[in-house]
């Protein structure tokens, strides 16, 4: 069965996929989401949201045999529990090709709005440096576009989801349009003017992040409850449940499927169009096929590259739109993980309100005006900061007996300050994902595998940023520091997966032009991870967010001017 009711098909309802939905809705086009998790209904369905350990199921601790067995992987996430296992991939029913010996840890969502209900919604500006990096360094090609043709819609985004954050002025971290920052509790204070004075190279902000610090859009500010990724019923962070869907849903012109798998896209080579999207119910394996002027591919970076190289046909050998050979390749991740972590003995016990969901924020201070060679590396990294106080829970093994003990266990113990780097990862051919040659899901469709590791640049930036840390936690006050200098998590596991589709002018080099549409079929659009040409240090969910939207408004244009 062939359904030709749409103007537009989007695959993936996520961070991108939401975007891609508001914006051709109310651009007036009938639009069809394929979302191949289960529904999830904003509010009604967030089961583990403000729920006490004993209403989860296993008490809310942790049943080691399932998760080994069924989520050996997403298991992994710091946002994963049981009050969310719910929103996550199950690694058994839907296994991609695991290397033991290349491991790449692939987290995923399965649920509508994916991974936007999961994420840590810390949200940053690309700067000008991180669009040129690739041109003055060499590493990868040149970006097709520049920070000046994204700020437009970085504000167009920014001021629809609401970004919370300080301004700076700063050239290497560009001011978003924010909503009131967050405020900082009495030691963070006080470690920011201590490294104003010892570490002046070194700026400490409020992390920027999509979370309500005031109402806004019909969404409340937060009400400081903490754990985000639970779910959030009065919309404080953004997610496309709380956000893009209820503005698409409220055109009329949204229809949103989910349990739909989308299998292969038919290319048709004498329109030179996508023809058809072919899809199959998750529930009961009937299989059927859709067609639209526009299709846009939204469904994460590794989801909608293997979409794109199981589409490969006669025109197509090597994948859809892979004319050259860049589909799949030049994978990248952020290396993150805690650089560094002092204890302060200043007894401050004034916080800022409540369980604040969010950190401070230092952010790149190496090789910002050119190349140092003397540091040995290229590019840079930033630290997302967290502030801790010990408690009763930290100091189980504390020496001490009877009454003494317990009544010191009351007392709020030293502060912990950890710095958790993100360090930039070069595009590079060798780091990519392909089908896996034999191995299939159970809907016949090739399982994807990863041949992609860490390599020299990016084990030199994290050995800087260890010793930086330490330079940085010294200067902030502590009394003693340790540093993590060896990168310690796999690729993917910053959750952060970019490249193998990217962006560019020439098609001998790039699967997408500058508007994010597929060199030579000009219906078919990528606006997720796979679109990056390079990968900066900061968080990329706004950048996608952007692109989608600018992309967007190409589309519809051309479709009005009768060009697609």
């Amino acid at each position: 069965m062939i359904n030709q009711d749409f103007d537009a098909i989007v695959v993936g309802s996520g961070i991108t996929g939401g975007w891609a939905a508001k914006e051709l809705t109310e651009k007036g086009l009938k639009v069809l989401v394929l979302e191949r998790g289960k529904d999830v209904r904003h509010s009604v369905d967030y089961l583990g949201e403000h729920a006490p350990d004993w209403k989860l199921p296993y008490q809310g601790k942790k049943p080691r045999e399932l998760y080994r067995e069924e989520y050996p992987i997403q298991s992994q996430s710091y946002a994963f529990s049981e009050a969310t296992r719910h929103f996550f991939n199950n690694d058994k029913n839907n296994p991609y090709a695991y290397d033991e010996g290349k491991p790449f840890n692939w987290v995923r969502a399965d649920v509508v709005g994916g991974r936007s209900l999961l994420w840590g919604r810390q949200t940053y500006r690309w700067s000008e440096k991180d669009f040129q990096a690739n041109a003055e360094d060499g590493h990868g090609i040149p970006w097709p576009i520049g920070y000046k043709d994204l700020a437009p819609w970085y504000s167009y985004v920014e001021k629809f989801i609401g970004v919370s954050g300080e301004a700076m002025g700063l050239e290497e971290l560009p001011d978003s349009e924010f909503l009131p920052p967050m405020g900082m509790h009495k030691i963070e204070e006080t470690i920011r003017s201590r490294l104003k004075r010892k570490a002046p190279d070194v700026k400490m902000t409020m992390g920027r992040a999509a979370i309500l610090t005031q109402d806004h859009k019909g969404r409340a500010a937060c009400h400081y409850c903490g754990p985000c990724h639970r779910g959030c019923s009065t919309g404080s962070y953004f997610s496309s449940q709380s956000s893009t869907l209820p503005a698409a849903r409220a055109t009329g012109n949204l229809t949103l499927r989910p349990d739909s798998v989308v299998e292969k896209l038919v290319y048709d080579p004498d329109l030179k169009r996508i023809s058809e999207v072919r899809v199959i119910d998750s529930r009961t394996g009937e299989r059927m096929a859709y067609r639209a002027k526009l299709v846009f591919l939204c469904a994460s970076t590794v989801a909608s590259t293997q979409l794109l190289m199981n589409s490969a046909s006669e025109y197509f050998p090597n994948g859809l739109g892979n004319r050259s050979g860049a589909l799949g390749r030049y994978l990248m991740d952020h290396a993150h993980g805690v650089a560094g972590m002092g204890i302060f003995v200043d007894d401050m016990d004034t916080y800022w309100h409540g369980n604040r969901p969010n950190g401070t924020y230092i952010p790149r201070f190496r090789n910002l005006k050119a190349a140092d060679e003397s540091l040995g590396f290229l590019r840079g990294y930033g630290y997302q900061a967290h502030a801790l106080r010990m408690n009763w829970q930290s100091s189980i093994n504390k020496k001490g007996f009877g009454a003494e003990l317990k009544d010191s266990l009351r007392k709020p113990g030293m502060w912990v300050w950890a710095l958790a780097a993100f360090t930039e990862c070069l595009p590079d051919k060798r780091n990519r994902m392909y089908l896996h040659p034999t191995k299939k899901d159970r809907f016949g469709i090739p399982q994807v595998a990863f041949d992609a590791v860490w390599r020299d640049n990016e084990h030199k930036l994290w050995s800087d940023a260890a010793e930086q840390a330490d330079r940085i936690l010294k200067a902030a006050g502590a009394v003693f520091s340790m540093k993590h200098e060896a990168i310690e998590t796999p690729m993917g596991s910053g959750i952060h997966e970019m490249g193998t589709a990217r962006m560019g002018h020439d098609p001998e080099q790039a699967v997408l032009n500058a508007h994010n549409q597929v060199h030579g079929i000009p219906n078919l659009f990528v606006t997720d991870g796979a679109a990056m040409t390079s990968s900066s240090c900061v968080n990329p969910s706004l950048t996608y967010m952007a692109l989608t939207a600018r992309a967007c408004d190409f589309a519809v244009a051309q479709l009005k001017a009768g060009q697609l």
